[in-house]
């Protein structure tokens, strides 16, 4: 009879001293012990030495996270965090606010060069892509500085009920007083400055090209509403235990603008987050699918219906275009959104389940802009049995567009140009858009 396995043995607490590797995709760089121990440490930079503290494993655990707490030899990339909550044990919202701009848009490029190496074996020249991070526009701030980009900010609310953010891999709350990448439009309703007793979470929407204001409250089971009272005007809605949204007062909805349109987005929903997103990514994937007039094209996973809308601008009254989108809301919004077209159309469902129904078995351009876990296997594989003359691919995440990617390979597309977009300053977070064509056009 075996005896029982000894308990692990937590790391949590223990010191190392070592030398800082490169970046690595989650906002962490790598690091070794000098045992070979890889350790994944936030808050450093990659050749500087540091003592790190590990914050998560055990001896048996096949990697350990840690925090740089003391840094030995600094990087000349490094700055002071503007922000007073960023460090090792504060807010998670913020990975490289340690880090000059610029030496953050080059880590996240080296970032998405590596997914691309390990998960798509291509290299930026074989992906089309120069290998740079573009800045969005009036995003370009000086060491030590921080655009305030966020339009949508979720914060937690601790048993007090002072609101917060989350800690990193926690569910404990970071009070703030302020939030230095939350937009103009969230930081002017002052919801760090009041009580929110009873709630679990508050966000807070500030939309892009209108005045429209909204909160939308999750209380805690059993909890009231409070009235609420902010600094300037503001829709209220209340998330029920159900995971229903409903209106407390004001319009259920948001008015968003990009691309000359304006796009209503109700409940709380989907929108690009930074202000220039959503014109930007707009501009990326017309530019690289090349819209002709007559076309049919689709638009997956297409939220309130912004690529919908910009390709059904460009392929005119003789093309039409199909968008397919999970969410009820989203249906409504976006076949509200583009009522006007005659030539779209917008059906509810899971992409991977709607799009066989639909009987389509050729189109001439797809866009797809999949959550962040990609679009997977089988879907890759029916939309290139579509035959489409240009795909373009818009990711959050480079791991799953890698992955995605090298499905999309097997089946037949290569990608043609790819391009990176730093719409998430002081995050890890990285957009980028992927143009694909047929394999054989490019050979």
């Amino acid at each position: 009879m075996q005896n029982a396995p000894e308990p692990e043995s937590t790391l949590i607490g223990v010191e190392y001293e070592v030398e800082i590797g490169p970046v690595a995709h989650g906002g962490h760089c790598i690091a070794r012990t000098d045992e070979g121990r890889v350790l994944f440490v936030r808050h450093a930079l990659p050749g500087e030495k540091a003592v790190v503290r590990v914050t998560e494993g055990a001896e048996d655990s096949r990697f350990l996270r840690a925090d740089a707490v003391r840094v030995l030899e600094a990087s000349k990339d490094r700055v002071e965090a503007p922000c007073p909550y960023a460090g090792p044990g504060k807010c998670g919202g913020c990975d490289w606010q340690h880090a000059k701009p610029g030496a953050q848009r080059r880590l996240k490029g080296e970032v998405v060069a590596e997914q691309l190496k390990r998960l798509a074996g291509l290299t930026p020249e074989e992906a089309g892509w120069d290998g740079t991070v573009m800045p969005a526009e009036g995003d370009k701030v000086p060491a030590g500085e921080v655009p305030a980009w966020r339009t949508r900010v979720q914060y937690a609310v601790d048993a007090s009920g002072r609101a917060g953010l989350r800690k990193h891999r926690s569910h404990e709350v970071q009070p703030i007083d302020r939030c230095l990448i939350a937009a103009e439009g969230v930081s002017e309703l002052g919801i760090e400055r009041r009580s929110w007793e009873g709630m679990a979470s508050v966000d807070a929407i500030a939309a892009t090209g209108s005045q429209d204001r909204q909160v939308v409250l999750t209380p805690r089971p059993g909890a009231r509403l409070p009235i609420v009272e902010l600094d300037k005007p503001v829709s209220v809605l209340r998330v029920a235990e159900d995971g229903g949204v409903h209106r407390v007062h004001g319009r259920p909805f948001v008015r968003e603008r990009a691309d000359d349109r304006t796009y209503r987005v109700g409940n709380g929903g989907f929108w690009q987050v930074h202000p220039k997103a959503a014109d930007t990514l707009v501009r990326a994937v017309m530019q690289g699918l090349l819209p002709r007039k007559g076309d049919t094209a689709l638009d997956l996973y297409c939220g309130a219906g912004l690529f919908a809308g910009a390709l059904a601008d460009r392929v005119g009254d003789k093309g039409a275009v199909l968008g397919i989108e999970s969410g009820k809301r989203a249906v409504e919004d976006a076949r509200h959104n583009l009522q006007h077209f005659d030539r779209v159309r917008i059906e509810q469902g899971k992409v991977e389940q709607a799009l066989p129904r639909t009987g389509i078995t050729d189109v001439d351009l797809i866009v797809l802009d999949p959550p962040r876990a990609g679009a997977g296997k089988q879907t890759v594989r029916h939309l290139a049995a579509l035959s489409a003359r240009r795909i373009a691919y818009v990711a959050c995440d480079p791991a799953a567009l890698a992955r995605d990617v090298a499905y999309f390979a097997e089946a037949g597309y290569r990608v043609r140009t790819l391009r990176a977009f730093d719409l998430f300053p002081m995050t890890h977070h990285v957009e980028c858009v992927a143009i694909l064509e047929p394999a054989a056009k490019g050979s």
